[in-house]
């Protein structure tokens, strides 16, 4: 029994609240669901619904080799809530989330989608975790996993898309479901994985639901405008005022810092956690606060408003460029007796294995997205994104060179246009236009089949109907504090 492609456009619209990618470093912009302050490795099963089961899977390391070391195994982490399930007879279909660079249990609280139309369509819903993170560790510990480029160069996109793809086919055969039709959700990285499965995949997954997939923001495919360019206009039309003065910002750092004295100045004033041993500390600071604001951006802009009206219009009145700053910190993050530089690249083992993964500081794999201050990103002091330095980097760090191009190759995304018109179908990109990886995202309907949503704020991805009727908003997993629509 078919599942006709014309059921997934409107669960689509049921989903009412917007979705906006994590970050965590300015230039280190990581693509998952959950705020990157969120304390990941200490949340448990316990958190999750109680209709999930949780599983193991006896993965194998390498899907591509014959090698005697590509046969080991380890346990790969994935969840079924079978609760409103019409089963097997029924051909009911099979949702299932690919994660993404995040412990299972941040996506299993994120994915409003399942949970608004599981039950509609009497899905059995299935969470899987990605290779790498949480607890589906190779090697038997992620200490051994992450510690060197011999054990992290099996964590890739390719490997990830055969682990899901081994995966379903194990649940079909498990629940008995041979005619029911898989739908692959992903949301930024798992956007990504979402799309490439169903291209890599197709006689396994029906479609896919990419939301807010920057598929296109890489070296062959690089966008005309890029990530802080969205982050300028957010922050301009919010405040031209606001705008302005973190524009000033930059160069009155630099005037302190030049001082004989400057840089205790600007650690007094900013109110340091430790002394600064640079000015490039501070400014980094501060340019995660604006991607994240932005990223994860209120109703109406309340994240970037709540900045900007501090900036705005500091306490005592003071004009003091930096003084209106460091209010726009204190309204964002609260009154703290200090503000750690490194709050946003706090280590830990997901940001080790997406530090390989992907661009980051110290990236040195496949997922290299080129994203700098360009000259037209006015909110900011230009430095733009330098392959060059990247790759010396990569080699110095961890003895190899990252492949820049490599996913364009094996994804075959220099025209989009003309490969999913010929090869993909069933797909449905979503995308919010303040998202700031909307700029690399699928903005345009390519074919019959391959339908881009578009929405002004956010992405139509995560949240349930019932949290946005209920509360007139909806919060991110685990963050009560900052909630968002």
């Amino acid at each position: 029994m078919s599942f006709p492609f014309t059921i997934l456009l409107p669960l689509v619209f049921l989903i009412l609240s917007p979705y906006f990618v994590s970050f965590t470093h300015s230039k280190v912009a990581r693509l998952g669901i959950s705020p990157t302050t969120r304390p990941t490795e200490t949340v448990d099963a316990s958190a999750s619904t109680s209709d999930l089961k949780f599983f193991y899977y006896d993965q194998i390391l390498d899907h591509f080799s014959f090698t005697p070391e590509s046969y080991q195994t380890f346990q790969q982490r994935y969840a079924v809530d079978s609760k409103h399930w019409a089963g097997a007879n029924a051909s009911a279909p099979i949702l299932a989330f690919l994660g993404e660079e995040a412990w299972l249990e941040v996506d299993l609280h994120d994915v409003g989608f399942f949970q608004d139309n599981g039950p509609r369509l009497k899905a059995l819903c299935v969470y899987i975790e990605h290779r790498y993170y949480g607890m589906s560790m190779p090697f038997g510990s992620a200490k051994e996993a992450l510690k060197n480029a011999t054990t992290l160069g099996y964590l890739n996109a390719a490997q990830a898309l055969a682990d899901y793809a081994a995966i379903l086919v194990h649940v079909k055969e498990k629940y008995s479901a041979k005619h029911s039709p898989i739908i692959v959700v992903g949301a930024s990285y798992g956007g990504m994985l979402a799309a490439w499965f169903r291209l890599k995949y197709p006689h396994i997954a029906l479609g896919a639901l990419a939301s807010s997939a920057p598929l296109l923001y890489f070296e062959d495919t690089r966008p005309k405008y890029g990530y802080y360019h969205v982050i300028t206009n957010v922050f301009k039309e919010t405040s031209e005022r606001c705008y302005k003065t973190i524009r000033k910002s930059w160069r009155e750092i630099d005037r302190v810092a030049a001082k004989s004295n400057g840089l205790l100045i600007l650690s007094k004033k900013f109110r340091t956690c430790a002394p600064l041993s640079r000015s490039f500390d501070i400014k980094d600071f501060l340019d995660s606060i604006y991607a994240e604001a932005v990223q994860f951006n209120g109703n109406p802009g309340d994240w970037v408003a709540t900045l900007c009206n501090a900036i705005d219009n500091p306490p005592n009145r003071k004009n003091y460029v930096l003084d209106r700053i460091f209010a726009g910190i204190v309204a964002y993050i609260g009154n703290q007796s200090c503000y750690d530089t490194d709050l946003f690249i706090q280590p830990s083992n997901d940001f080790i294995a997406w530090s390989w993964q992907a661009c980051t500081l110290w990236s040195c794999s496949e997922i290299v997205m080129p994203i700098g201050h360009d000259k037209h990103d006015t909110m900011f002091q230009t430095a733009p994104f330098n392959m060059t330095s990247f790759i010396d980097d990569c080699k110095s760090s961890y003895g190899v060179f990252p492949r820049p191009h490599w996913v364009t190759t094996y994804f075959g995304i220099q025209d989009v246009r003309l490969t999913l018109r010929r090869f993909g179908s069933n797909i449905i990109f979503s995308n919010g236009l303040a998202d700031p990886y909307s700029v690399g995202g699928v903005l345009e309907d390519v074919s019959d089949s391959i339908v881009a949503i578009k929405t002004l704020k956010g992405n139509l991805y995560t949240f349930s109907r019932s949290q946005h009727e209920e509360k007139g908003r909806s919060g991110m997993a685990g963050d009560a504090k900052r909630k968002r629509n």
